[in-house]
């Protein structure tokens, strides 16, 4: 027996009959006969999940009786999933409030579909089974699934164990998943569809990995494209196939011959069990391009073909697929001042060369392109327009400590010796002469064509003002000087028409005990004069005492030679220029020869 039935035996119908309706009761018999009642009811708590049954529908609203003291009502909107509700449906509905302030019982549907679709989940979750969820629409990095009325989130990298690009071909399709997260804090699901694929491919997979050898030739879909390779599905297990090995011919990147979802064949190159990575090839099922190169193809043989890339050593000429040669950069050009061979070839530039050397077995060319022009050291005109003597104008190219190269046409360069840029001048660098870039003017002084070699001398345009300095700077002559610069050893001075002499420490002093100082003008008399050695020593010293020599000693010169070369290796200002000091002395001269006239 029920505790309802129970209650309904124990009451007491004869004073019930006998008294009435609530009349000839104290309170406590009221009381008690309220207990009673109460007791009949079902017990309900608020916020929990029931099921009721409707008692009635009308086109506002839902009748649902819970065994409650009163029925509940429920608006007829939250019912629009179940157009045939009929009087006598069981449906669940959540409890919010067992009276409001109209004595109403409150319910809902709505969040009774809630709390349910959550305690599905939970379940889903921890029994890991799989749900089926309807796709509802795309958004940023995924998909909105719907699942038990409530919406998930099912990223894009968990759509499938292949990338996929394309995520609108899913909205409106039913999609099997599986929970792999909840965030209750947040009410947000996280689910997977890619975790059932991966199950059913795990022993696919393996059979895979344990018939792989190398040389196999194996079908596979591209599922991904990068810089340096593509990594392809083999149905189960992805494989690179590297950038190198796309193609016998060089591409910068795969998608020049590949494209994603495109099936292709390729062989094994090598398998790393351990790491379990797959190498692939697609270019070793094709012949070597070499093997198929024209027998025709011979040293000295013109080819055309295409830059395919540019190193600074040089760039390599593509004639066909497969089969490049080297131009090296010393076989660009007959100047040998090219240095980098962008400045004068670009990638995708169309060559013609000419076959240096050439081997088939190691696979392997060296190309040329000066080759296609005549070499201008072969040239019959080169003796005669080279010849010793003649005067040329080039471009200074380069600079070193024992001279500068100077390029009077392209592959003709001859070298300027520091001590044949100025007669007057004492230059321990070209940078104290001229720069990179400037044209000079010079002498041919040497030609030896076998070794390729000119020797070029600037200051031979001019005269050589040593043998007239030589009547001028007599030892024991008197001349005005400037002191242009001073060391630990002594000073530069600039004589008359430009040139410089050296005077050592102890020879510059004055009558007053003092020593001349920078940019003095004092009278210098000569003691050395050497035109082989093209220098001139003096002395302050002995414009002003008695003490007169006209030679040094032999200990002296070394003495006073020492003396100089540390005075050179100071700094010092420079002197002024040749031509100008060449041209002051000439006039001199024609002045004294037409005096002797």
């Amino acid at each position: 027996m029920s505790e309802k039935e129970q209650v309904v035996q124990d009451f007491d119908w004869d004073s019930f009959k006998t008294k009435g309706l609530g009349q000839g009761y104290n309170s406590d018999e009221k009381k008690k006969m309220v207990d009673l009642y109460d007791q009949t009811l079902y017990q309900i708590k608020e916020n929990e999940v029931i099921s009721g049954t409707i008692v009635s529908v009308s086109k506002r609203d839902v009748v649902i009786n819970i065994g409650f003291k009163s029925d509940g009502l429920v608006s007829i909107a939250e019912f629009r999933d179940l157009p045939d509700l009929k009087q006598g449906d069981i449906v669940d509905v959540f409890v919010e409030s067992q009276e409001d302030s109209s004595g109403q019982l409150i319910l809902s549907r709505k969040k009774a579909k809630v709390v349910k679709a959550w305690q599905n989940i939970e379940t889903a979750f921890s029994a890991d089974t799989i749900i089926e969820g309807i796709v509802k629409r795309r958004t940023k990095g995924g998909l909105i699934v719907d699942i038990f009325g409530v919406e998930a989130f099912l990223p894009g990298s968990q759509i499938d164990v292949k990338p996929i690009r394309d995520f609108d071909v899913f909205v409106g399709k039913k999609m099997e998943v599986k929970v792999v997260k909840i965030n209750y804090a947040n009410d947000n699901v996280v689910v997977s569809h890619k975790i059932l694929i991966e199950k059913d491919l795990e022993k696919q997979k393996a059979e895979i990995l344990n018939n792989l050898e190398k040389g196999q030739v194996l079908e596979g879909v591209i599922k991904n494209m990068t810089n340096f390779g593509v990594f392809i599905d083999l149905g189960g297990v992805d494989g690179l196939l590297h950038i190198t090995d796309i193609s016998w011919g060089r591409i910068t990147h795969p998608d020049e011959v590949l494209k994603l979802d495109q099936k292709v064949n390729v062989v094994v190159l090598d398998f790393d069990e351990a790491k379990k990575r797959i190498s692939l090839g697609m270019k070793q099922l094709a012949a070597h391009p070499w093997d198929n190169l024209a027998q025709e193809i011979q040293v000295g043989t013109r080819v055309k073909g295409r830059i395919v890339n540019v190193a600074d050593y040089g760039a390599f000429l593509e004639i066909m697929a497969g089969v490049e040669g080297l131009i090296h950069v010393s076989e660009m050009s007959w100047s040998q001042h090219l240095r980098n061979p962008q400045d004068f070839i670009k990638v995708q530039d169309e060559l013609e060369a000419v076959v240096l050397t050439l081997d088939r077995e190691e696979r392997k060319m060296s190309l040329g392109i000066k080759q296609l022009s005549e070499d201008p050291w072969t040239k019959k005109e080169l003796l005669s327009k080279y010849a010793v003597g003649t005067k040329h104008n080039g471009l200074v190219r380069n600079l070193t400590n024992f001279g500068l190269f100077l390029e009077l046409e392209e592959g003709i360069d001859g070298l300027v010796h520091v001590s044949d840029l100025s007669w007057t001048k004492k230059i321990k660098h070209p940078s104290e002469f001229t720069k990179v870039g400037e044209r000079l003017e010079v002498q041919v002084l040497e030609l030896d064509v076998e070794q390729r070699r000119l020797a070029l001398g600037h200051k031979q345009l001019e005269e050589n003002p040593w043998d007239t300095f030589e009547t001028i700077f007599q030892v024991g002559t008197v001349h005005r000087c400037n002191v242009l610069s001073k060391g630990d050893k002594g000073a530069i001075l600039e004589l008359p028409y430009g040139i410089e002499g050296f005077v050592t420490t102890k020879h510059l002093a004055k009558a007053d005990g003092s020593k001349a100082e920078v940019a003095e003008s004092l009278e210098f008399k000569v003691i050395e004069f050497s035109k082989e050695d093209r220098r001139i020593i003096l002395s302050h010293l002995y414009t002003h005492t008695k003490e007169e020599k006209k030679a040094l000693k032999p200990e002296e010169i070394m003495e006073v030679e020492a003396d100089v070369a540390a005075i050179l290796e100071a700094p010092r200002h420079s002197t002024l220029g040749d031509n100008e000091a060449l041209s002051q002395l000439k006039q001199e001269s024609d002045k004294q020869d037409q005096a002797a006239v």
